[in-house]
């Protein structure tokens, strides 16, 4: 029997090799950690950039600048942003594609630049400066680079390659027009990729914020831009809210055209709940590609709006939720570098799977909710989604409303006018006006009265001064668990001392008596308080000056005034009092016995306003009650 050892020699001469066969991967895996995931994980968002566009710059300041797209790749670097996208292969754009926008004169214009020599850029400058360019030999390959990135980036969404994807490409394409170059851009670089999709994929249906198919019905174009009345750049009817499109697209343009600057996060996100998105819903498009142009971004020189990195990452968010998630980010405007990079970390920050930061409470301006209301109403026309009524001012449809005071009082001045021929007295100034309204009135018609009577407040010579609290109102509720009032068992007590009703009693004993009568009841508005001081800091300076040597019932320049300046809000009967018996209703009348009665707590301060008026100014009183007061103190 031959030795183990020997059959394990391969050096052993006439034995033959073993040949151990290569394990099979899959049965040789290691034990994976729960922890770990089983796949790679798969990347659902990419990002088009290359520093070659950079080359492309001006020997002057100019806003356009190549640091644009550096500072904001530096910004998703450092927030590692890169490190979850997919880096897509950038290239340039194709004759035939670009031509599916631009004409073949146009094409060849951008070409050119390219063979341009020192002295025909230095000749040309003055032209190109005219029509917001600046071109140098770099220009054509930044130019065909920036409109392939875009291609690349919709391309890969829509093929479904990823998910999402931000061209982060300059030169912009914006404003490039079929058959000329302007405003910083050479291709419009969202429209060419937009038709090469349409041309090499299924999708048909493109929502995007561009101009560029003002007569094709498969994409919806929408735009929020400054523009005052066609004044701003780009100028021209094209921006209107009227320009929505022709022929058989008509309707597919939607124009949100702020009528000035100073645009920010509330009146953007208004028209995004109120226009944008229902009519991108009602689109229902298959792919959304934004032109994202930061010009109006806070801090930017150029569009002078306040819309905040948050807001941004905001209207991002919920154009996100259209498409399937299908979701294109190019890059197009917006100067100033700190606000361009901070909005676009924001919308790459959304872009891949985090959450907006949250807003404070936003409320739209006039201007904006004027503008998205006029908006509403053309595109009406078109889109059954849109509600021009939900749109409206709010100072246009906001109900009438009324207080229950108010109401209360309506209802106390009718019932006195209506039984007693009572009418309202004017007040002195339109602040008193404002506060004590429909509050005191008085027996003014003597056809209420009988002719041998003739009881009226400017010839009787007897003045009854009531003074009285409103009533209370009862309240009832709807039921124990909530506090919401149950109307129809809720009621006014009247002012009542029983068994009788008092009010009805002493005006019918004024009547009977052939008095004449001024009726207050005591209910005013909250005190005005412009200059922002509290009321309980008032009621202190109150009492400091009561307490000082400061006359408190005279102002300056004056020996006395006829309205105080000084009045606890809590002295409502003082006031009062003080316009029915100091104002010049009681001096104009001929009454030579005025009585005042008062009902309520309030009517402690009526003694202290009448020695204290007396005292300061004796001769602001009537005679007939400085008289009186000095012969009862």
């Amino acid at each position: 029997m031959q030795n183990d050892a020997d059959s394990m020699d391969v050096d052993v001469p006439g034995v033959p090799p073993v040949v151990v066969p290569r394990a099979n991967a899959q049965t040789a895996r290691r034990p994976r950690a729960s922890s770990l995931p089983a796949h790679a994980p798969k990347h659902s968002v990419g990002y088009v950039y290359s520093s070659e566009m950079m080359s492309h710059f001006s020997r002057h300041n100019h806003p356009e600048q190549p640091a644009r797209i550096e500072c904001i790749w530096r910004a998703l670097v450092n927030d590692r942003l890169t490190q979850m996208m997919k880096w897509i292969p950038i290239r340039e754009v194709q004759r035939a594609e670009a031509l599916l926008v631009h004409g073949e004169d146009h094409w060849n214009k951008v070409i050119a630049l390219q063979y341009l020599t020192d002295q025909q850029r230095a000749d040309t400058e003055e032209f190109y400066e005219q029509m917001s360019l600046y071109v140098m030999p770099a220009t054509t390959r930044a130019a065909l680079l920036s409109c392939g990135g875009v291609i690349e980036a919709c391309l890969a969404v829509a093929r479904k390659e990823l998910k999402k994807a931000f061209a982060i490409v300059r030169p912009p394409g914006h404003h490039a027009e079929p058959d000329e170059h302007m405003g910083f851009c050479f291709f419009n670089n969202v429209a060419v990729a937009a038709r090469v999709v349409q041309q090499q994929t299924s999708i048909r249906k493109i929502l995007i914020l561009d101009w560029a198919f003002n007569e094709d019905p498969s994409v919806l174009y929408m735009s929020l831009h400054r523009y005052e009345q066609g004044s701003f750049y780009p100028c021209g009817p094209f921006g209107a809210m009227t320009s929505c499109g022709e022929g058989a697209g008509l309707g597919y343009s939607v124009n949100v055209p702020w009528p000035e600057k100073g645009m920010g996060d509330a009146e953007y996100i208004y028209a995004f709940q109120k226009v944008i998105m229902p009519i991108a819903m009602e689109f229902a498009p298959e792919l959304v590609i934004i032109s994202a142009g930061f010009d109006a971004a806070m801090g930017d020189e150029l569009g002078e709006c306040f819309v905040t990195p948050t807001g941004y990452a905001h209207m991002t968010h919920m154009l996100a939720g259209l498409a399937g998630g299908r979701l294109v980010v190019a890059l197009e405007g917006g100067y100033n570098l700190d606000s361009i990079s901070n909005s676009a970390l924001a919308v790459a920050r959304v872009l891949a799977g985090q959450a907006p930061d949250e807003l404070p409470p936003l409320r739209a301006n006039e201007a904006a909710t004027e503008t998205v209301w006029q908006v509403a109403r053309e595109q009406s026309k078109y889109w059954k989604s849109v509600d021009p009524k939900s749109c409206e001012p709010q100072d246009e449809v906001e109900p009438i409303s009324f207080s229950i005071p108010e109401i209360l009082k309506a209802h106390r001045q009718h019932y006195l006018y209506t039984n007693y021929d009572m009418m309202q007295v004017p007040m002195m100034s339109p602040e008193m006006d404002e506060r004590f309204s429909s509050q005191v009135l008085h027996s003014f018609r003597p056809s209420a009265f009988p002719e041998c009577i003739r009881s009226d407040l400017f010839d009787n010579k007897t003045l009854v001064l009531f003074l009285h609290e409103f009533g209370n109102l009862r309240l009832e509720l709807e039921s124990s668990a909530t506090c919401d009032a149950h109307l129809e068992r809720s009621y006014l007590v009247r002012l009542e001392i029983p068994p009788i009703d008092f009010s009805k009693e002493l005006i019918s004993w004024v009547k009977t008596q052939g008095y004449s009568l001024l009726d207050a009841n005591l209910f005013p508005k909250p005190l005005a308080n412009p200059s922002g001081v509290s009321i309980l800091r008032c009621i202190s300076l109150h009492r400091l000056i009561r307490d000082s040597d400061i006359n408190p019932w005279r102002t300056q320049g004056e020996s006395c005034s006829c309205t105080c300046g000084i009045t606890m809000y809590s002295k409502r009967h003082r006031l009062i009092a003080q316009h029915c018996v100091f104002s010049s209703s009681p001096r104009l009348s001929s009454a030579q016995r005025i009585i005042i009665i008062g009902h309520g707590p309030g009517s402690r301060s009526l003694p202290h306003l009448v020695n204290k008026r007396s005292t300061c100014c004796p001769h602001a009183l009537p005679n007939r009650i400085h008289h009186a007061l000095q012969r009862h103190p």
